[in-house]
């Protein structure tokens, strides 16, 4: 038997290994009592339990979902006021507010889904709305601008 230090994932394995005899050589012979059943040719391999997993959804695999499509503009338009920028990518749920809109710093102007979470997106400054560049259910990297504030 040899043992080997195994790592998988960011998670650990301890796990030892029989050798069974390389391709066209025989499995060595065992010592086995008369009364012992004869073992199986294929061995599985076996392994230190498993550590247990850090979250249940850690464990599971990443699902694959459809993209909802992005905006249609194809030339960004000129800047008329402060931008709001999307700060992670994902899709936007909800905008909060409409063009000629007066809003306040800190007010929700907007609602970005991003990792399974809800994000607010807040104003950066007081004004009124000046633009805005997206539509619920566009999708959009960190960085685009939502909107402008004049």
């Amino acid at each position: 038997m040899r043992r080997f230090h195994v790592v998988v994932n960011g998670l650990s394995y301890e796990v030892e290994v029989e050798e069974i005899g390389s391709e066209g050589e025989p499995p060595a012979a065992t010592p086995a009592s008369a009364s012992a059943p004869s073992e199986p040719a294929a061995r599985e391999v076996k392994a230190a339990p498993a550590p247990a997993a850090p979250s249940a959804t850690a464990a599971k695999a990443p699902a694959r979902h459809a993209q909802p499509a992005r905006s249609q503009s194809a030339a960004p338009a000129a800047s008329v006021g402060t931008p709001v920028t999307a700060p992670l990518p994902g899709a936007v749920l909800e905008i909060k507010v409409a063009v000629g809109d007066e809003v306040r710093e800190g007010d929700v102007v907007a609602i970005l889904e991003a990792m399974k979470m809800e994000n607010e997106i807040l104003a950066p400054c007081s004004g009124h709305v000046a633009a805005v560049r997206v539509t619920a259910g566009s999708a959009v990297d960190g960085g685009d601008v939502l909107l402008e504030i004049a």
